[in-house]
């Protein structure tokens, strides 16, 4: 026996698998870009990071409180005096302080149509721990929950990994702007039977990643119908409640709640975060709210392996107990977000380029079907491919996502300035033209050369890339992990 299969033998399988997900195109981009990250002047032929849902359009206001607000900090002169209480041990209840401005936050975000106890609330680091926290204290190794695709593809990792519960997708399509419908959820729960599979809840994230799409009323109601009838737990992922720019305006799952007698609240668990909402994804404050003071006590006690500084907590309170500064946030937040998202699709309408109807989110779902060569998955993969080597635009393809369908990508557009925005714009416009010229061509010579990204679009998979394209996984951008198969960065 090897010293290497000794080692791995001495380790455990969660150690020695790939159930944190290293192999996935959508952070395969992530690679390309940190490999070649592009900028202005020293790189300006560089991949554009277009992969990353990361809120960065109204950092000056936050910067503006913390100049003006010196004592929300315990390393500044105005606030070093909380040092030692806030440095000395806190137990996994948290703050008071904390959990009554996170409660406070999450009314005012849904309208104020709907009100949250400071007691249920549970902290976490960041929304995945969060996640996970929910599906450990929910079900156990081998049980499933179903969600709507396409979905977060960290999803699986989050609910999965180390907690051995599974998630089944329910498909949504495009004829109907990937709406969940109650056949569609009926055919999911179905399958799961026939496959003793015990399902133990309904996932769904709204407003959507990747969609951009918020959930209506009478669908929510139909979602809180179906899990009392079924007796299954519903988990809603809301961190992006705040993201919405347009109408619809965005229905959280407590409103209904508050509206429905029959509903078993019980059932029914909500998380929130501030790294989509206030682009504080560092900070790492990831929120349980669960109407189970069963699933309260527990998840509170579990969240001793993932507890959010106090330090963080400090701050975060006095930062979201500021009324006047959390509106003017909120109200701007949302103007720049319109303005970023119609800069970006109106742009690519004007060459021919669609995207899904949405109001809501950091980014959007790009429609490239016509792009596609069949409507396949390895089309869109070489396809994907072509834009990350050749354009040079880190998007994300829409199979890492669960969608049933070929050529959707998502594009995120809050994490970079303007002029990124329209230089990615011009690269797009590029390559587009490239394409419309070649189409016209048909009478070229048979010699003629065709454009480089037309020789990429002949790409051959081996068994190993299809099981990795058909797998969605998850990784940390800046993995050791060597580059997966798909996709092969030039620099």
């Amino acid at each position: 026996m090897g010293f290497a299969e000794n080692s791995q033998n001495l380790l455990s399988r969660i150690a020695n698998g790939n159930g944190h997900g290293e192999d996935s195109p959508y952070f395969d981009g992530w690679k390309a870009y940190d490999n070649d990250p592009f900028h202005p002047t020293d790189n300006p032929n560089g991949v554009i990071q277009m992969g990353l849902a990361e809120n960065q359009l109204s950092f000056d206001l936050v910067v503006d409180w913390i100049k003006r607000h010196p004592e929300a900090s315990i390393c500044t002169n105005q606030g070093v005096n909380d040092f030692m209480e806030l440095a000395l041990f806190q137990d996994y209840h948290g703050l008071s302080t904390f959990r009554e401005a996170i409660a406070k936050f999450m009314g005012k975000i849904r309208g104020g149509k709907a009100t949250f106890d400071p007691d249920h609330v549970v902290m976490s680091g960041g929304a995945t721990g969060a996640a996970e926290t929910i599906a450990f204290c929910l079900a156990d190794a081998g049980d499933a929950f179903l969600v709507p695709s396409p979905y977060y593809p960290a999803f699986s990792r989050d609910f999965g990994w180390r907690t051995g519960v599974k998630l089944i997708p329910i498909v949504c399509e495009s004829s109907n702007n990937f709406r969940i419908t109650i056949t569609a959820l009926e055919a999911a729960y179905q399958k799961a039977q026939e496959a003793d599979i015990r399902v133990k809840g309904l996932l769904i994230n709204n407003p959507s990643n990747p969609l951009g799409t918020v959930l209506d009323k009478d669908t929510l109601r139909s979602l809180v119908k179906f899990i009392n009838e079924k007796n299954i737990h519903l988990v809603c992922d809301e961190i992006y409640a705040a993201t919405v720019f347009e109408k619809p305006d965005f229905v959280s799952i407590s409103e209904v709640v508050e509206e429905t007698k029959e509903c078993n609240r019980d059932l029914i668990h909500v998380l929130s975060s501030l790294s989509k909402d206030m682009g504080l994804p560092g900070f790492r404050v990831g929120i349980i709210y669960s109407y189970n003071k069963s699933v309260v006590n527990c998840a509170r006690k579990m969240s001793s392996f993932g507890l959010v500084s106090t330090q963080t907590q400090h701050f975060v309170a006095s930062l979201l107990s500021d009324d006047e500064f959390v509106d003017r946030f909120l109200s701007e937040s949302s103007k720049r977000l319109a303005k970023r998202h119609n800069m970006l699709t109106r742009g690519l309408k004007e060459v021919g380029i669609g995207s899904l109807k949405s109001n809501a989110g950091l980014f959007f779902w790009m429609d490239l079907r016509s792009l596609l060569k069949e409507p396949t998955l390895g089309a869109e993969m070489s396809l994907w491919r072509v834009i990350i080597n050749d354009v040079k635009l880190n998007v994300s393809p829409g199979s890492s996502f669960q969608c049933s369908e070929a050529g959707w990508f998502r594009v995120c557009f809050a994490n970079m300035d303007d002029e990124t925005v329209e230089i990615a714009l011009g690269r797009i416009r590029k390559f587009v033209a490239l394409q419309v010229k070649d189409n016209n061509s048909s009478e070229s010579p048979p010699l003629a050369k065709k454009p480089r990204w037309m020789n990429n679009l002949r790409v051959s998979f081996s068994r190993r890339c299809e099981e990795i394209i058909m797998t969605p996984r998850m990784m940390s951008p800046h993995s050791p992990m060597p580059h997966s198969p798909l996709v092969r960065t030039r620099t």
